[in-house]
């Protein structure tokens, strides 16, 4: 096995920075087929944790890929399980990262969370030092709906192996909740993911759209208004909240060039009108630039709770 099909990367990332993919599930093994999935339905639904790979594979073709960076001195924040299915689905996902440890370069792992109800799972990903799990949805309909879990999985049983492991977890607890026009958009349900992601005291809450074409056709992302209702929802309740809606590759592109930090800041948070002006006088600049940006239609206002508030356009939106 080459270590092209295990490792990738690394690739530029708003959360982890540059990250080195770690492809531990062959494509595309998986406990749920979520309507808007990037690497297309899940062609194998399965919620029973396998022998896919040797441990000792695995970490080699990662030793071998951060020896040929080093050489080239190229940087490496995280080394990232982010697999074309479901990274928990693999048994020996705790073994490899131990084996990784000594590597010295912090270890994540993006899962969606569907088997944190079994205990060996949670003792698993007890070892990264980064954590991030799903939460689109509270309610059993719009969970099936838009996660489109294995039948047998219980929502409540997921929910209890969230808090279990949030409770002992010693490392970053991420939460990531993709909003999805008429399905889990709604005021009220934004107002039931905040209060359970209140229970479980993440780092960082993270808002996410599609930003690549979906599995399932005819899946939007939240408008621009909705999404911000969201952020203003989610921070009431949660100390750390971000975006997840860029361009990828700007994000990181720390030009110092008025427009592009001014985008790059805005695809994260949703600015206050006050915060522009400030942000504008500092760079010596008139309100004419935010009247350009939203000409061209890559920045938009908007109006929450009598205030004005600045965001970057979302991707694929043309209205």
């Amino acid at each position: 096995m080459g270590i092209e099909h295990i490792v990738y990367g690394p690739v530029p990332s708003r959360r982890l920075g540059y990250s080195l993919g770690i492809n531990n599930i062959p494509p595309k093994k998986c406990s749920y087929s979520c309507v808007y999935c990037q690497v297309g339905n899940t062609l194998d639904m399965r919620v029973e944790r396998e022998n896919f790979y040797k441990s000792g594979d695995i970490a080699q073709a990662v030793r071998e890929k951060v020896s040929q960076l080093k050489e080239k001195e190229e940087p490496i924040d995280y080394l990232t399980f982010v697999p074309d299915g479901e990274p928990t689905l693999d048994v020996n996902l705790g073994q490899e990262i131990e084996l990784l440890k000594p590597l010295g370069i912090k270890i994540a792992v993006i899962t969606n969370a569907s088997l944190i109800w079994r205990e060996d799972v949670r003792q698993d990903l007890q070892k990264a030092d980064w954590v991030s799990l799903k939460v689109d949805s509270v309610s059993e309909e719009i969970w099936r709906r838009v996660n489109r879990p294995k039948k047998s999985l219980k929502l409540g049983a997921i929910f209890d192996g969230m808090l279990k492991f949030a409770s002992i977890f010693s490392g970053e607890l991420a939460i990531e909740s993709m909003l999805i026009q008429g399905i889990n958009d709604s005021g009220e349900e934004i107002e039931k993911i905040a209060g359970f992601l209140a229970g479980l005291k993440p780092k960082v809450a993270y808002l996410a759209i599609p930003t690549r074409p979906p599995a399932k056709r005819g899946i939007r992302a939240a408008s621009e208004p909705v999404v911000n209702m969201a952020y203003q929802i989610f921070n009431r309740r949660l100390s750390g909240v971000e975006y997840l809606i860029g361009y990828e590759g700007n994000e990181f592109a720390l030009t110092g060039k008025l427009e592009d930090d001014l985008l790059s800041i805005t695809s994260v948070h949703p600015m206050r009108e006050e915060a522009v002006t400030e942000f504008l006088r500092k760079a010596d600049a008139g309100w004419e630039v935010i009247e350009r940006l939203i000409r061209e239609g890559s920045l938009v206002e908007l109006e929450y709770q009598e205030k004005k508030f600045y965001m970057r356009k979302l991707p694929g939106d043309r209205r």
